[in-house]
C-alpha cells in the first residue's frame, strides 16, 4: 500500500486530481470485490488484501474531502 502523503504540503488542484483517482480505485475494487464473492472465489487472502486496500482508499477520500471542504464555523 503507498504511504499517504502529506495534505496540507499539496494544492487544491494536485488533491482534487488525486480525489478523483482514488474514488476511480475504490469503485473499481468494489466491483472486483463484488465479482469475487459472486463467484464464490476461495482466495480468500486477495479477498481480504482488496478490502484492505479499499477501506484504505474510503480513509483517504474522507482526508482529502476534509481537506478540500473549508472551515465554516457557525
Amino acid at each position: 500500500m503507498n504511504a499517504p502523503a502529506d495534505l496540507s504540503m499539496k494544492n487544491e488542484d494536485v488533491l482534487r486530481v488525486e480525489l478523483e483517482v482514488f474514488r476511480s480505485e475504490h469503485r473499481d475494487l468494489d466491483t472486483a470485490i463484488h465479482a469475487m464473492v459472486e463467484r464464490g472465489t476461495s482466495d480468500q487472502l486477495m479477498l481480504q488484501r482488496l478490502k484492505k486496500r479499499k477501506l484504505w482508499l474510503k480513509d483517504t477520500i474522507a482526508r482529502i474531502e476534509d481537506r478540500l471542504t473549508p472551515d465554516i464555523i457557525a
